[in-house]
């Protein structure tokens, strides 16, 4: 992993990659009453180029972020053209953003364990007859119906913002 320790000019330290895996790993929100504390962000490519960004149910699992989407949803035609995407969210003391490739799921086994890792967390997710794609009793209404697939962000590089003393930001190669 190659460490850019963007804030050296101003005499900060590099994040500790470490640090921020713990939290991510533990769910870690804001503060215990921020609102929105769990909103986590997804920027994909529009043909013409522009961003577009949309607010995700994401997971951390196994190292990086899984979500799941409809088949007609901007953001799968988006990723089917181009996988190129960054997720961003904040933790306790920090602001992350992952930037890489998402990759769709349709193996049976990676779709149970993030339908799983959805069920646990509160939404009744599970793998469709098929086991390429999940199915719950519900969802946002603009991801269509189900079964909806399931992508994995395979993280490329990695921006950390720590929001406490002494601060940092850095940049992460992975």
């Amino acid at each position: 992993m190659e460490i850019i320790n963007l804030g050296a000019a101003d005499g900060l330290p590099p994040v500790e990659w470490g640090t921020i895996v713990e939290k991510l790993d533990l769910g870690s929100a804001p503060a215990s009453d921020a609102h929105n504390a769990r909103t986590t962000w997804l920027a994909t490519v529009n043909e013409d180029g522009s961003p577009h960004v949309t607010p995700i149910g994401a997971i951390w699992l196994d190292g990086t972020y899984w979500f799941q989407t409809g088949a007609g949803t901007r953001k799968a035609h988006n990723l089917a053209r181009d996988p190129r995407c960054s997720i961003a969210v904040s933790i306790r003391d920090a602001d992350v953003v992952i930037e890489g490739q998402a990759a769709r799921v349709t193996d049976a086994n990676g779709v149970a364990r993030a339908a799983k890792a959805w069920a646990d967390q509160g939404w009744p997710a599970e793998p469709d007859a098929s086991g390429a794609g999940i199915t719950a009793p519900f969802n946002a209404p603009t991801q269509g119906p189900p079964p909806w697939g399931v992508y994995r962000v395979v993280p490329l590089s990695a921006v950390v913002v720590l929001g406490k003393e002494p601060g940092g930001l850095t940049r992460f190669r992975f």
